[in-house]
């Protein structure tokens, strides 16, 4: 096990409770939500894993935040080990809460059957909403008893929030403001990258002129060829003056679409630069002109936050959890249906050909997302804590001795 406990200054340990963090693997967004936490209260991370399979992040120094590694590979652990090594990483943070990012992984039910046997608060975290799935009786059956070992929740926004309702959870134990990010990177970043536009451009190759930006994993369910539809019937309508699309990242998908871009001769118009890596991101939402993001299931979408701090208009598709909270259509963007080329077209256009309205909107969208940084996860946390504390109780044998078997057999529910 890897550690990193300093002594954290400025936190009164006396008067907060001691608050284990866990999540799968500490990326970007993590780390800033960590940082803003251990400003309200006496914080351990503790990392699951320190590789994952999904996503391609640089390591995220943290060296000032308390740290633990359960694994390098949480995914190659057999069973019991994982459970022994997650028991070990909580008995030595020796939290007085722990908040666990979701219940579908092995390690996550693990560190909730630690809380249950013994008598420790869990505050879950998650932005599982009833439309990201076909959701089935008997796993949800199953899913009610494991949230019921959680005293409070820190979710998305309001589509989970209802979600945890139905699950059972009483709606004065759930806080909004899970999912945020490090707006003033994002900000000041893009600021730097208009404030030298022609060395941004040159830097990365970017188009000369303002264009639609897209940030992705290449996998069906982000609707790719959906967009890439929509952009030919753009293109077609805005005529010389059409902007170009840029969609940044990698996957499975990528030759699919290579291939795609060249059969619809868009080859000088549609750049896909493969992933960047978070400190890069910025200096292409400072050069873009509007963002996209068309998924077809989507539990937030942390890239609408990044763009709308970065000043730019949304557009983004209504099966995104994020767009009932972060995208007011008219306002900040517009939300679409997924399915709906020439409804993405109709918008693309509108943001497209009217700068004024593009202006408006880039602004409206930065006053929104200043109220969901990581001071928001940090404070709703904190309150779920202290809702948590209050509401110590013994958990129910039966969710307890389920969610162990769940456990065992590496077959928890899905979020």
């Amino acid at each position: 096990m890897t550690e990193t406990l300093p002594r954290q200054d400025g936190v009164a340990a006396a008067s907060h409770p001691r608050v284990a963090i866990l999540f799968q693997r500490f990326g970007p967004y993590h780390v800033a939500r960590l940082r803003a936490a251990a400003q309200k209260m006496p914080v351990i991370g503790i990392e699951m894993s320190a590789t994952d399979r999904t996503y391609a992040w640089a390591a995220e120094p943290c060296e000032d935040l308390a740290r633990l590694v359960v694994s390098p590979d949480i995914d190659a652990e057999p069973m019991p080990r994982l459970f022994s090594k997650v028991a070990q990483a909580l008995d030595r943070a020796h939290p007085d809460a722990v908040a666990i990012a979701g219940w579908s992984h092995p390690a996550a039910l693990a560190a909730l059957f630690w809380c249950g046997l013994r008598g420790i608060p869990a505050i879950l975290m998650c932005d599982s909403a009833e439309a990201d799935a076909v959701r089935r009786g008997w796993r949800e059956r199953i899913k009610r008893r494991v949230v019921s070992l959680f005293a409070s929740a820190l979710v998305g926004g309001k589509p989970h929030r209802r979600y945890l309702s139905r699950l059972g959870m009483s709606q004065d134990a759930v806080f909004d403001g899970y999912d945020v990010v490090a707006n003033d990177h994002f900000a000041a970043g893009a600021e730097r990258a208009r404030a030298d536009a022609g060395a941004t451009r040159a830097r990365h190759a970017l188009p000369r002129r303002p264009f639609f930006l897209m940030s992705s994993r290449m996998i069906a369910k982000k609707n790719l060829f959906v967009v890439l539809d929509a952009y030919r019937v753009y293109r077609a309508k805005a005529g010389p003056e059409a902007w170009d699309l840029l969609i940044l990242g990698d996957g499975r998908l990528m030759p699919a679409l290579r291939e795609a871009v060249c059969r619809a001769g868009l080859t000088g118009q549609v750049h896909l630069p493969g992933f960047r890596q978070y400190a890069e991101l910025p200096d292409f939402y400072g050069l873009a002109g509007a963002f996209i993001l068309a998924s077809a299931v989507e539990q937030w979408g942390l890239v609408v936050n990044e763009a709308m701090a970065a000043g730019l208009p949304v557009i983004v598709s209504n099966r995104c959890g994020c767009r009932e909270d972060l995208v007011q259509s008219g306002g900040n963007g517009f939300a679409f249906e997924p399915g709906d080329p020439a409804q993405l077209a109709r918008f693309m256009q509108i943001v497209a050909g009217d700068p004024v309205l593009a202006g408006a909107m880039a602004s409206a969208g930065q006053r929104l997302i200043a109220e969901w940084g990581p001071g928001r996860f940090a404070a709703n946390l904190h309150a779920a804590v202290e809702h948590a504390m209050a509401a110590r109780r013994r958990p129910g044998l039966l969710a307890l001795a389920m969610t162990g078997l769940l456990m065992l057999r590496r077959e928890p529910p899905d979020d």
